[in-house]
């Protein structure tokens, strides 16, 4: 008949940090291993299961920061740079369809704010912090285009009074711009927009195409940080086992000590024991700060997909007037509010304190029971050396 297979020698200490021995004699050996386990398992539950957390929670927050900080202003940098162009397109279309008269009243105050608008979000883009060196390099060569683009419209212009010349130079300014667009240029503001497909891979040469490739690489990287990964997922589970096995040790060495050495509640233990009860809330703000990164990314499909330059036209005539859903500022704008409303109370601010915390109440723990140990172990040998 075959022996069963011994445990694994965990289980053993595992019961021992959970359950304190059956011995009631003191001095019993089984209560000085008792003690020494709980010396080296809580102060290490403690810390582990804090550093986990505070780990997990500073992740979640410093994307929900940089979310609004950073990437949702990006986004809108991005979106309104595109539609910015494209609607000076339109006006320099129209404006040059005039003929002569456009030597005398310019190519207009639109095309004028749109261009500056769009160099002004490019630029603003290359100092933020939502890109890396090869993005700020692309982002060059986008304005290094767009200064081409208006060198070419300036060009039209100039030759306006020869047909030839001058739509060669619109449609030679809208290749620049973008792919996909008809060649023939507008001669009414009211005219549908043409469509401006973007290209991807090696075809992707247009102003338009490079920004809608750095759109994507955004909305990528909020599609990564709006999820949780597995390293998060895993630092939180970590955690709460170390949580739940430490809460279990204190109450049972409360109840060790109760009844060993007649300490009816100790302070020490009490004290680092308080830094449990933000646990619960450090989760639940955590999950509504994840869920709020969730909500945020629809908008920037919005911003993505649905802007469009008729949307941004009617919002410049009318400014007073409610704007649409697709609307770039005021969806960037619900982006970063609905990011910035994932705090709970103010909770957040204490993220960088929670690894901190847990070494405190691992430090307050370990003294106590240090302590412990060595009155124990005095009385014990104290009555030792006393009996006959």
């Amino acid at each position: 008949m075959s022996r069963p297979r011994p445990l694994p020698a965990w289980v053993p200490a595992l019961r021992r940090v959970l359950w304190p021995p059956a011995a009631r004699t003191h001095g019993h050996p089984r209560n000085r291993s008792y003690l020494r386990d709980r010396l080296i398992a809580l102060p290490l539950l403690a810390v582990v299961g804090f550093a986990a957390l505070g780990w997990a929670y500073t992740d979640v927050r410093d994307d929900s920061t940089y979310i609004r900080t950073q990437l949702a202003p990006a986004l809108g940098d991005l979106a309104d740079a595109r539609i910015s162009l494209l609607i000076a397109q339109r006006e320099a279309e129209v404006s040059l369809d005039a003929g002569d008269a456009v030597g005398l009243s310019g190519l207009g105050p639109r095309y004028a704010a749109r261009t500056g608008a769009a160099a002004q979000d490019i630029a603003r883009l290359s100092r933020g912090g939502a890109f890396g060196e090869a993005q700020r390099q692309e982002l060059d060569v986008v304005s290094g285009l767009i200064d081409g683009y208006e060198e070419w419209i300036a060009w039209a212009r100039t030759n306006v009074a020869t047909p030839a010349l001058r739509k060669a130079g619109l449609a030679y300014a809208q290749s620049m711009l973008c792919s996909g667009a008809s060649a023939a240029p507008a001669t009414d503001r009211d005219a549908p927009y043409p469509p401006c497909e973007a290209e991807r891979g090696t075809d992707a040469t247009t102003v338009v195409d490079r920004i809608a490739a750095l759109e994507r690489d955004l909305h990528d990287r909020l599609a990564e940080r709006a999820a949780l990964g597995p390293d998060v997922l895993a630092a939180t589970a970590l955690a709460l086992l170390s949580f739940t096995l430490l809460a279990v040790g204190l109450w049972r060495t409360h109840f060790f000590l109760r009844r060993r050495m007649r300490i009816r509640a100790s302070v020490p233990l009490l004290a680092a024991a308080l830094p449990l009860l933000l646990v619960p809330w450090a989760v639940a703000d955590g999950v509504r700060a994840w869920v709020a990164q969730r909500d945020a990314v629809p908008y920037a499909d919005v911003l993505a997909e649905q802007a469009s330059p008729r949307t941004e036209v009617a919002l410049d005539e009318d400014p007073l007037a409610t704007p649409a859903p697709a609307a770039i500022h005021p969806a960037t704008a619900r982006m970063e509010h609905t990011v910035g409303q994932g705090e709970l109370g103010g909770i957040g601010a204490v993220a960088g304190w929670v690894a901190p915390a847990g070494l405190l109440a691992a430090g307050v723990t370990g003294g106590a029971l240090y302590a412990y140990r060595r009155e124990y172990l005095a009385v014990g040998r104290g009555g030792a050396g006393s009996r006959p």
